[in-house]
């Protein structure tokens, strides 16, 4: 993978009360067709506190991003609807076209 050129876009979900379970849910459901579709490099999400979430995803480059969305099955139509519904707020934080370093491991320091 080619790090200097990969895009990372970040986004903040803020959610009605009670929908966390959906929201999740809908989420997962909905990144793992992109990332089976469309080429994205997945995305993780985290969890602020009850009614913030925040995701980021990663791509090959912005053209594979921007070019993403014609090729999802008609359920992701529906996924993105629920989970628009259980969002008080969806927010594009931040696009990011290049990593400068990348120190983010899967280990911890005492197991490599």
């Amino acid at each position: 993978m080619d790090n200097q050129n990969k895009f990372t876009i970040i986004y903040s979900f803020k959610i009605f009360d009670n929908k966390d379970i959906e929201f999740i849910q809908c989420w997962k459901e909905l990144t793992e067709l992109i990332y089976k579709f469309e080429g994205s490099y997945g995305s993780k999400l985290h969890k602020v506190n009850d009614n913030l979430f925040i995701a980021y995803a990663q791509w090959p480059n912005k053209d594979v991003f921007n070019q993403s969305g014609n090729n999802l099955p008609k359920t992701a139509n529906s996924l993105r609807q629920k989970m628009r519904e259980c969002c008080v707020e969806i927010k594009k934080e931040f696009e990011m076209n290049s990593i400068v370093i990348d120190l983010l491991s899967d280990k911890q320091y005492n197991d490599i």
